[in-house]
């Protein structure tokens, strides 16, 4: 039979104070892999309560500052650090604005699983990534969830881009492990839509290329008018019926009696001068060569 202590141990959830540390002063060689993600590492004694405990996996856990009620979520990465400790990524020290060696409370929680998040980049230089959600996808994968409101760093091409995370869904916290969640992106912090000048295809048409040209400068060849040797002006053409507009050209009946080897040459224009007709060359006239 279990003991009573022992029963209530196994019902509470975990739930301590220790001091944190960035992952910078953790012993031994670097740990990028903490700093590009949302895991902290914890010393094996809490690995020792959380299984004697009623938690729910995967372990999730709350961080809360109580000098300036800043909270976030984590998961855990490892169990290696020294008792009473614990190793953070820095950029969850900036979001509960903890110092080196403050005190900060470990809980442990259950997160319903993320539908939907919006990110707002930090930076516009964010903008230049081909394929931002893809990039964000594989950042993610080193994250265990999401909280509304904390700034989040993600490392691409040896850059650090800090995203905001605007929204979650279905609540303000939410899990991220194993979930098909649908990411937006909302304009970064300072953007500003470029401003074009709209033209449109009817004025690009009127453009003439004359105009476009540079005005000559110095001495140009040809330039000004001229004057008949016989001190006569320049005739002109505009009431010459010949130089008339002529009507649009209607295709008429074939000649089915056309002879091979021969040429016909019809006329029969009759051009109208003050409401008379004058014949150039006489109606009905066929000119007829024979090869």
């Amino acid at each position: 039979m279990f003991s009573l202590s022992l029963f209530n141990d196994i019902l509470r959830p975990f739930n301590t104070t220790y001091r944190c540390w960035s992952v910078s002063m953790l012993p031994g060689s670097e740990r990028e892999d903490v700093e590009r993600g949302g895991k902290i590492i914890m010393p094996p004694s809490a690995l020792d309560t959380l299984t004697r405990l009623n938690i729910n996996y995967p372990m999730l856990f709350k961080l809360t500052n109580r000098r300036s009620n800043r909270q976030t979520h984590c998961g855990v990465l490892e169990f290696i650090a020294d008792e009473d400790k614990i190793y953070i990524p820095y950029w969850m020290m900036k979001n509960l604005l903890l110092d080196e060696g403050d005190m900060v409370q470990v809980e442990s929680v259950s997160l319903e699983v993320a539908t939907f998040s919006k990110f707002q980049p930090q930076n516009s230089e964010f903008l230049d990534i081909t394929n931002p959600k893809a990039v964000l996808e594989n950042c993610l994968r080193n994250f265990a969830c999401l909280t509304t409101g904390d700034v989040i760093a993600i490392k691409y091409n040896q850059k650090i881009y800090e995203m905001c995370v605007l929204e979650t869904k279905p609540g303000n916290a939410v899990s991220i492990i194993e979930c098909d969640m649908n990411v937006e992106f909302a304009a970064p912090v300072g953007y500003q839509e470029p401003n074009h000048e709209k033209t449109t295809a009817t004025e690009d048409m009127m453009v003439d290329p004359a105009d476009l040209m540079p005005e000559p400068t110095g001495f140009v060849a040809f330039k000004g008018s001229g004057n008949r040797l016989d001190g006569k002006k320049k005739k002109d053409n505009t009431d010459d019926p010949l130089n008339q507009i002529k009507p649009a050209y209607q295709r008429g009946i074939p000649d089915y009696n056309y002879t091979i080897g021969t040429i016909q040459f019809l006329r029969n224009i009759r051009p109208v001068i003050n409401d008379k007709e004058v014949n150039i060359i006489s109606p009905n006239v066929n000119i007829i060569r024979t090869f």
